[in-house]
């Protein structure tokens, strides 16, 4: 199929959705863990995380102006600490139901059946079961008012990896941590490795490592 401009903007919204929410192809998934003042926690599933740079350790989360990303949105901006926990098989599901629109004041974590888990220095919980976690201050915050979301830039302030999962040079073996990845809106994948390949220089062929 061949869909120009005046296609998409005909299509009928719940397929439009689906076909572009697919269209960037697999998306890292993850848990975002914060905490009311009141002490009440919260944990939503996005799947809009991104890299922004290593040093400083950076990332970005697109929140969009839905229910459950509303308290994450005020959790952040009033504690200013959140969490990123990955998901593996065992939870999946528990993780896509943490996308149904909770209350205010509901503690997701109960509601699904996942548990808290709190780290000295760390005000918001992280998610127990995953195998995969970190903890970010938030550095700026950007209203995209193009489509009505906001772009979090957080610091990362504690990473949470398995010694097995953690190579010697750093790099993290995702496969091995069980981490799941997702796309569309609700559709959840295991990977397979190819291979990691050497850095591309002109002058040198690339190979395995």
């Amino acid at each position: 199929m061949i869909y120009n401009l005046h296609d998409i903007l005909a299509l009928e919204k719940n397929y439009r959705a689906n076909l572009i929410n697919s269209l960037g192809g697999f998306k890292s998934l993850v848990l975002i863990g914060t905490k009311h003042t009141d002490g009440t926690p919260n944990l939503a599933t996005f799947s809009s995380l991104f890299h922004l740079g290593a040093n400083p350790a950076l990332c970005g989360i697109i929140i969009r102006p839905s229910n459950p990303n509303r308290n994450t949105l005020d959790n952040i901006l009033t504690t200013q600490q959140y969490t990123l926990n990955h998901v593996n098989p065992t939870f999946f599901k528990k993780a896509h139901q943490c996308s149904a629109k909770y209350a205010a004041g509901v503690n997701e974590f109960e509601s699904v059946g996942l548990t808290e888990e709190y780290l000295e220095g760390i005000f918001p919980p992280f998610v127990k079961e995953s195998n995969i976690k970190f903890a970010c201050e938030l550095v700026q915050k950007i209203d995209i008012t193009l489509n009505d979301t906001t772009l979090m830039i957080g610091k990362i302030v504690k990473v949470i990896v398995p010694d097995e999962c953690c190579n010697l040079d750093g790099f993290i073996d995702l496969e091995k941590a069980q981490t799941v990845t997702c796309s569309g809106l609700d559709s959840y994948h295991t990977t397979h490795k190819l291979a990691r390949l050497s850095y591309a220089k002109v002058d040198r062929e690339v190979r395995e490592i």
